[in-house]
């Protein structure tokens, strides 16, 4: 299994990162806080966040000092529900917009007349000194401003490449209009895509340095939205829960409901939940029911029936009558809460890929620079004028800008894990990716998670005997045993039957049955070897019913009362009515199935069968489960284990990929990469889709960034590209990596259900 994330708990802790603007930003951070001793960091570019594991001793404050020596700020998180993360959210966005919107409406002019000789009327390059003047001081002033602070503390960012470029454009123009003769009235000269040799004194940069400022602040605009796009499944996931809670108090003269915040909730509070408004917390039905539409949180579409001691899911919808709900886990033991950390853990990660692009960003823009000298050394030594060396040079520094390196990775895990989790799919970690892909096997453990879990009776087989007779005294006999298969049949006669009669004389026989007298008739109900005690004989019709379940692997239970048989009921623990459509879906995905059950090898065969399974392990201790896991490893195989019990964890460990439902044990779900929160094991199926589709989208990124800047960087200093034309180019690489990985909001579970709203709008 791979290595997980840093977990919630002592020496873990986070901080929220200010004034990045590039992936090298993040490397630098990240190396400070890792020269503390004990420290081990993780800081994310697109999450604009850090992951520390800090020893005793240093706590977050001191963090906080090391990232603002590197000329960054770093706070604690606020609160889940804080409103204050959107408003700096919208206070950097509309601080964008404003400049991108103030830049456009000056640069266009500006490079309009600078592109098209019949608009160059006397003066027009005074004109484009005036507008272009605000652009380069105002709205390019973030890159100039941290290019300054990175300067200060002796490093390179890509604010320092577009800095030094508009810079450089801006100044060269000064010197060509005031010193050159650029500035004599009736000049013009026409664009050139290319750099073109000449005195340079009759050059100015205008252009250059108003377009790369309005293409590289609108490329900055439109990435840290699609960023904020990218993180909104999990504020989504949020903002779900309730707010408040309806709490029942006792006072002298009953109770009353009392409206709290959902933060002063406590374990043991009974709180009122009526139809249309979200069940405040997890809890269990104390009173009432009704049906529960669970959809935002699992991605189940069809409302689940619950009653008196059902279990309930904080920030699910209360669709039909009154419920009263006794609260079981709070804050932040919630599920929602649980799902939330995951995601979270899982976007504030890094996988190989991204370690590697970190790496390379993070030497990436000393080397630009130095390729930029040596592009202006080199065309001068060429005998070039100074203005095509520079003109080189300034595109160099433009073009290689490693924006789209940084996010290629981050936003595609983003859209990924918030995609997932909208779905019911929480995946632990960007690791967790890397494993998928390799999958072949997938072993399923069989009660849980291809079965229901639950006994429940599948068949009743009666000699002379009206069904609803037998079921009426059975039912009421069993109906006062605790025994699972007893529970069955006797909510099974209750449905059918309605209210059961009183039992008198109860008696349990340990390992074979219960008697008692119902009605006045002295019944029997259990295994076939009671009758013997009772000296009664199974009819032959019977007793083939009898032998032929346990054959297919189900339980037989004798039905007899007043000294004589007159039916078989059948229990089994059924198969869920998906699970054959998973294993084909899995099967599609090129993995092979293979179910592990501590159960009997004919329980086991006939479960396999009916969901298509070839190969089964049956019989298996928990502790064989490992052996299991690790003989199929030994064979070369890469394995994915689906669990769902404590008996599971281990196994789940084992697996180079576990997968827990999310219905299943806490001990399973820690122990697991991802969590299927629906107790479909269609999820899986979707689950390893969706982690496939995530890394490829990572690759098509990566592979864009890279390609991108190989090939850009030598055109650049051939002196192909004009610099404004660098700009644009870079300002699109980075919207296009980022607009790729949004594609993943489109991705769909194979498993049929309504859309949400959210996600039809």
């Amino acid at each position: 299994m791979s290595t997980t994330t840093a977990r919630e708990g002592a020496g873990r802790i986070e901080l929220e990162i200010g004034g990045m603007t590039c992936a090298s930003c993040a490397v630098r951070i990240e190396k400070r806080l890792n020269r503390i001793d004990g420290v081990e960091a993780s800081v994310n570019y697109a999450t604009e966040k850090a992951i520390v594991s800090a020893p005793a001793g240093v706590d977050a404050q001191a963090l906080i000092a090391e990232v603002e020596k590197t000329g960054y700020s770093a706070v604690e998180p606020a609160p889940v529900h804080s409103e204050h993360d959107h408003d700096l959210s919208d206070h950097e966005l509309e601080g964008l917009r404003r400049r991108v919107i103030g830049s456009v409406l000056l640069a266009v002019p500006v490079i309009l007349l600078s592109m098209i000789p019949a608009l160059q009327f006397v003066g027009w390059q005074w004109v484009s000194l005036v507008l272009a003047t605000p652009v380069v001081l105002w709205g390019a002033w973030p890159f100039h401003r941290a290019a300054w602070l990175n300067l200060r503390h002796g490093a390179a960012t890509m604010d320092t490449l577009i800095s030094i470029g508009v810079s450089a454009a801006y100044l060269w123009s000064l010197y060509a209009l005031f010193f050159g003769h650029a500035g004599m009235l009736g000049m013009t000269h026409e664009f050139e895509w290319t750099v073109q040799p000449s005195d340079g004194a009759g050059n100015i940069y205008l252009e250059v340095a108003a377009g790369v400022t309005m293409f590289v602040l609108a490329g900055r605009y439109f990435e840290v939205r699609s960023k904020r796009r990218a993180g909104a499944a999990l504020h989504a996931l949020l903002d779900l829960g309730a707010k408040d809670a309806a709490v029942l108090r006792p006072t002298a003269t009953g109770t009353v409901e009392v409206r709290v915040p959902v933060a002063e909730l406590r374990v043991g509070d009974e709180f009122v939940v009526r139809p249309g408004e979200r069940i405040a917390t997890d809890g269990v039905v104390a009173s009432g029911t009704s049906a529960v539409d669970a959809s935002m949180v699992t991605g189940e579409s069809v409302p689940e029936e619950v009653g008196p001691g059902d279990a309930v899911v904080g920030a699910t919808v209360n669709a039909g009558g009154r419920l009263v709900v006794r609260a079981t886990r709070v804050g932040s033991d919630t599920q929602l809460a649980q799902m939330a950390r995951l995601v979270e853990e899982a976007q504030s990660g890094k996988a190989d890929v991204q370690r590697l692009a970190d790496r390379i960003s993070g030497i990436f823009v000393p080397i630009v620079l130095v390729i930029a000298v040596l592009t202006l050394v080199t065309w001068l030594l060429l005998g070039a004028d100074p203005a095509a060396a520079f003109t080189a040079a300034v595109a160099v520094l433009i073009i290689a800008c490693p924006c789209a390196l940084g996010l290629a990775t981050p936003t595609a895990l983003l859209v990924g894990t918030g995609r997932g989790a909208q779905l019911g799919i929480l995946i632990r970690g960007p690791e967790v990716l890397e494993s998928t892909r390799r999958v072949d096997t997938i072993v399923l453990d069989k009660t849980g998670t291809v079965t229901s879990g639950r006994m429940e009776l599948v068949e009743v087989v009666t000699a002379s005997q009206e069904r609803s007779e037998v079921l009426r005294l059975a039912g009421a006999l069993e109906h006062a045993s605790e025994h699972p298969i007893a529970r069955a049949i006797a909510q099974a006669a209750e449905t059918e039957t309605g209210t059961l009669p009183h039992v008198e004389s109860f008696q349990n026989l340990p390992g074979l049955g219960v008697s008692g007298i119902v009605e006045g008739h002295a019944v029997i109900v259990g295994r076939p070897a009671l009758l013997a005690e009772w000296a009664l004989e199974l009819p032959i019709e019977l007793a083939q019913a009898a032998d032929a379940a346990e054959a297919a692997g189900r339980t037989a239970v004798v039905v007899a009362w007043d000294g004589a048989a007159y039916a078989v009921l059948v229990v089994a623990d059924t198969v869920k009515p998906t699970s054959r459509e998973a294993i084909d879906q899995l099967k599609r995905l090129g993995l092979v199935p293979v179910l592990l059950t501590g159960d009997n090898a004919r329980a086991a065969a006939s479960v396999a069968a009916e969901v298509g399974i070839d190969r089964v392990h049956a019989g298996v201790l928990p502790a064989d489960k490992v052996a299991v896991i690790q003989t199929l490893q030994a064979e070369g195989r890469v394995v994915a284990m689906v669990g769902d019990g404590v008996n599971d964890a281990a196994a789940l460990a084992q697996a180079d990929l576990g997968l827990s439902m999310g219905t299943g044990t806490d001990a399973a779900i820690e122990a697991s990469d991802i969590t299927l929160v629906r107790g479909d094991l269609r999820s899986a199926a979707d689950a390893i889709r969706l982690s496939r589709a995530t890394l490829g989208t990572i690759k098509v990124n990566l592979f864009w960034a890279f390609a991108y800047n190989v090939a850009a960087i030598p055109l650049a200093a051939l002196g192909l590209l004009n610099p404004m034309i660098a700009g644009f180019a870079m300002a699109i690489s980075s919207v296009f990596v980022v607009g790729n990985s949004l594609r993943l909001r489109r991705f769909r579970s194979l498993t049929p259900r309504a859309l949400t709203p959210k996600e039809s709008s």
